[in-house]
């Protein structure tokens, strides 16, 4: 068959637009959604088994149940291992083996079915685990426990297996003001640093996120003395930290894609602050932004941060208001510009993902037991009610996983 020059035109562009990197973003992918729930809260059922799957369809954003992947007490936050092979999740208790602590549990995935198997699990080193990371390497668990106000290091064999912890640190500094939410520490995220040299541990009591020296090649934990000079309000030799101000409450921390600036939502004042990332780990405040509507009054808690894909995007959800706030990185100076403010469709968004092509945000309303997606525009960052794509009693934590 003889082709034409326009013919061939026509094939050449299609050829280049397959090969381009904005097809290669738009690909229809499936994943398997686990969703990390609450089976009992303040001794009250749930209703909920423990961790619920489900597939995605990354084209269609539709969800497709598959049932409860794993029976197993409060876990509240999830961890993939790199291979995703393993998932790890913390068991949100108050005491474990008749001792003050929750736990950590290891799981293997089947890609199949959607199901998880139980390998181990072990203490987590102080009560109410709330959240758990992996180190760079992927052969460290890094653990968050809120009550005990302790974090803590777990080496992960190549089997899965965890092994008992490698490091256990309890955080400390002077507490912040709020005399029923800062009465202690109260470690509530941690993740290692882009270099993997450090771990940064958010402490809504401390009004801090403390910067641990972190050893890959034991797994250990090291306070890090502050700058000469800087000491607690009470005079007391203070860790190495970037403060925020009294009364903030940090739970959980984006940063941006160069590293560069770090954004710390405040649980307990529902704001954003903006840290700039100066020299040797060293953080300045330059902005605080609210994520509330001007003149709310009512209760409300932040719960969770997350950066876009795309680095231009900021994102977060209160409970109370119930919504998601969206904001506009500016990449130069780190600041936040305020773009909108939806509904989050339930009741205590205490979680939402964005699927890794950054065209949907999925919501978890833990109270009123749905799950509810959102379309990204990608132009401007703002969120388009799609509607409730799911029901799962109290979720918590949402965590794609390539099919």
């Amino acid at each position: 068959m003889k082709m034409t020059l326009r013919s061939w035109l026509l094939l050449v562009s299609v050829q280049a637009w397959i090969a381009s990197p904005g097809f290669a973003q738009t690909r229809a992918h499936k994943y398997l959604l686990f969703v990390g729930t609450y089976t009992s809260s303040e001794s009250q059922d749930t209703g909920s088994k423990g961790i619920y799957s489900y597939r995605f369809d990354e084209s269609s954003g539709k969800l497709a149940p598959l049932g409860v992947a794993a029976e197993t007490a409060n876990p509240s936050f999830l961890a993939v291992a790199p291979g995703n092979k393993f998932l790890y999740a913390v068991n949100e208790l108050q005491t474990y083996k008749g001792a003050p602590s929750g736990a950590v549990t290891a799981f293997t995935m089947d890609h199949q079915t959607g199901k998880l198997t139980q390998l181990d699990e072990v203490a987590s080193r102080g009560s109410d685990p709330c959240y758990i990371s992996f180190d760079r390497t992927g052969k460290y668990l890094l653990v968050a426990n809120y009550t005990g106000g302790t974090v803590a290091v777990f080496p992960v064999s190549s089997n899965g297996q965890i092994g008992e912890a490698s490091s256990v640190e309890d955080d400390k500094g002077a507490l912040g003001p709020n005399k029923q939410r800062q009465e202690h520490s109260h470690a509530h995220w941690i993740e290692a640093s882009a270099g993997n040299r450090f771990a940064y541990v958010a402490d809504l009591g401390l009004d801090r996120v403390l910067i641990y020296k972190f050893d890959p090649n034991k797994g250990a934990l090291i306070p890090g003395e502050s700058r000469p000079g800087q000491t607690a309000t009470n005079g007391a030799k203070d860790f190495f930290s970037a403060t925020l101000a009294p009364g903030t409450g940090p739970r959980h921390v984006a940063f941006s894609r160069d590293g560069k600036f770090m954004y710390v939502l405040g649980e307990v004042d529902s704001t954003v602050t903006v840290l700039a990332n100066e020299s040797n780990e060293t953080f300045r405040s330059i902005q605080k932004i609210s994520a509330l509507p001007a003149g709310f009054s009512g209760k409300n808690d932040a719960a969770e941060i997350v950066m876009h894909p795309s680095g231009k995007f900021l994102y977060s959800s209160n409970r109370g208001d119930d919504s998601i706030a969206v904001f506009t990185v500016n990449r130069k100076t780190g600041k936040l510009t305020f773009t909108q403010r939806v509904p989050s469709g339930g009741k205590t968004p205490r979680n939402f993902a964005i699927d890794p092509s950054g065209s949907k945000l999925l919501a978890a309303n833990e109270e009123s037991g749905n799950i509810v997606e959102f379309r990204i525009n990608r132009s401007t960052g703002k969120l388009t009610t799609v509607g409730e794509v799911a029901k799962v009693p109290a979720p918590v934590c949402l965590v794609f996983v390539p099919e």
